[in-house]
């Protein structure tokens, strides 16, 4: 391979990766979780870190203790985040390859790394 051969063949592997990061981009900006609890009285949505995005209560949360209605949000919203951070591993894995290094920190920065398989 000579020096022109090779600048061109390095020259499409940077554009298959740019491409390929953009398209990570967009996907991350758009990655959220949702869950409803078992029982259906509790709907959660969050960011694949965690963070809360929406909250929803069902009729059905009337007939929950506040002790219940908060152990369900707070597992929904867990549900919800494995959900997220498994979008988000999804749309990086192209980028970073699924079985790199890189990916088994993304997965455990995550906290459930079994999730996200």
């Amino acid at each position: 391979m000579d020096g022109q051969q090779w600048l061109t063949s390095y020259q499409e592997r940077l554009r298959d990766i740019r491409a390929r990061t953009t398209a990570a981009q967009r996907a991350l900006a758009e990655v959220s979780g949702t869950a409803t609890s078992r029982d259906g009285a509790v709907t959660v949505t969050v960011t694949p870190g965690g963070a809360l995005q929406q909250i929803t209560f069902a009729e059905r949360a009337d007939d929950l203790t506040r002790a219940q209605l908060a152990a369900a949000v707070l597992a929904t919203a867990r549900q919800a985040q494995a959900e997220a951070a498994r979008s988000a591993a999804d749309a990086v894995a192209p980028v970073l390859g699924a079985d790199s290094e890189a990916m088994a920190v993304l997965r455990s920065h995550f906290g459930a790394p079994e999730l996200l398989r």
